[in-house]
């Protein structure tokens, strides 16, 4: 697997982006960091793992898990549909590289941010867990949320909200 670059994992704003949905929301992510798009297929159940995750899938010969998006940021679950899309993701996270894919309801589009459209998430306080979000990103009349792939995921650190696990 090809190492990813130091620079992309540096914070300077992407200059283009993938945009998708979930639930009434775009979120975005860096193009960069997108191995493929690839339409829903059930994937393989494992016991005792987060209700996030959903699975795994064999990938021209690499095992990848699955994680659905919804279920991770706690939104209500829905069934997926001949319009859900996995996004196959690449990570890195203590020196190693990652490949996940994160089912989301649809893709929208790939937008090139305007320089200084990007700005950094309200301070909330610690009533609303930011920690995968780098910014918002103004398009168009639209608001997406950047999100920080790295952080997300990250297996080792993260914690699942309620830690429900499971079982095929």
């Amino acid at each position: 697997m090809e190492q990813i670059q130091q620079s992309e994992h540096e914070r300077s704003p992407a200059e283009q982006l993938l945009t998708f949905r979930l639930a009434d929301q775009e979120y975005a992510v860096d193009i960069l960091r997108v191995q493929e798009i690839r339409g829903w297929t059930t994937p393989t159940s494992l016991p005792n793992v987060p209700v996030w995750i959903k699975g795994i899938v064999n990938l021209r010969g690499t095992i990848v898990p699955i994680v659905d998006l919804r279920e991770r940021f706690g939104l209500f679950a829905e069934a997926c549909g001949a319009t859900t899309v996995v996004i196959v993701l690449r990570a890195r996270s203590r020196d190693r590289d990652r490949v996940v894919g994160v089912v989301v309801d649809s893709v929208n589009d790939v937008v090139r941010p305007k320089e200084g459209a990007t700005q950094p998430p309200p301070d909330l306080g610690t009533v609303v867990d930011l920690r995968f979000v780098l910014g918002l990103v103004s398009s168009e009349e639209r608001l997406s949320i950047l999100l920080d792939v790295d952080t997300l995921l990250d297996f080792d650190t993260i914690e699942a909200p309620g830690l429900q696990t499971r079982t095929p």
